[in-house]
């Protein structure tokens, strides 16, 4: 079954990025944006994380990437872990939270709600538990000439490919209490050697794969 969402983030190409260096911010440009104009629980992810009214569960975000994903669920109340593997990311991610505690106000409420790890999921998430995992590897390229965004074109240049990701779907599926979520291009193939998802939600240009695992 199929269930359309709109995609409510904002398509910002100027967001504080360069060629050359990664920047993790909190407290303005797209994350600012969507904190009070993204339509909270009405947004895509959450709704496929399974947010409802009286429910917020917990989640792993094992592929944290510039964080904003865990954010937007913190910012739901959630307590949202986020792994990341490649260092300079970390590093990226470990700033922007230091930075958004010292702002103070609502978005160090949100971040204290974020613990951050350092690591390779695959070999974290056995050791975590979690109501919902999610997971967002780099993509495939895309079948179409549409230039992807500026700081995701940066993010690959230090992360590289994600060939693991059918593993790390996997290991997730071993761990999450309740539903695993992939966050996938809309136009994209599914991952060899995974199994159908419950229901997928759909956007202009991503698709959230919902597997449920209770």
């Amino acid at each position: 079954m199929k269930r359309r969402a709109k995609d409510t983030a904002p398509e910002t190409e100027n967001d504080g990025f360069s060629e050359d260096c990664l920047v993790c911010d909190f407290t303005g440009g797209a994350v600012g944006h969507r904190l009070k104009f993204g339509g909270g629980r009405g947004q895509a992810l959450p709704k496929a994380a399974g947010f409802t009214k009286g429910r917020t569960p917990s989640v792993i975000d094992a592929t944290a990437g510039f964080g904003r994903d865990a954010f937007l669920l913190a910012s739901l109340g959630a307590e949202v872990t986020l792994i990341e593997r490649s260092v300079d990311v970390h590093a990226m991610l470990e700033d922007g939270l230091d930075r958004a505690r010292c702002a103070g106000g609502q978005v160090a409420d949100i971040v204290a709600r974020m613990t951050l790890l350092f690591g390779d999921a695959k070999e974290l998430l056995p050791g975590l538990s979690a109501d919902v995992v999610v997971v967002d590897p780099m993509h495939p390229p895309r079948k179409t000439k549409a230039l992807v965004k500026k700081e995701m074109r940066v993010l690959r240049q230090f992360v590289g490919a994600d060939p693991d990701a059918e593993e790390l779907v996997k290991a997730a599926l071993d761990v999450a209490e309740k539903r695993v979520v992939l966050k996938w291009p809309a136009k994209a193939d599914p991952l060899p050697g995974i199994k159908k998802p419950s229901h997928q939600l759909m956007g202009k240009s991503t698709r959230y794969d919902v597997f449920m695992t209770r």
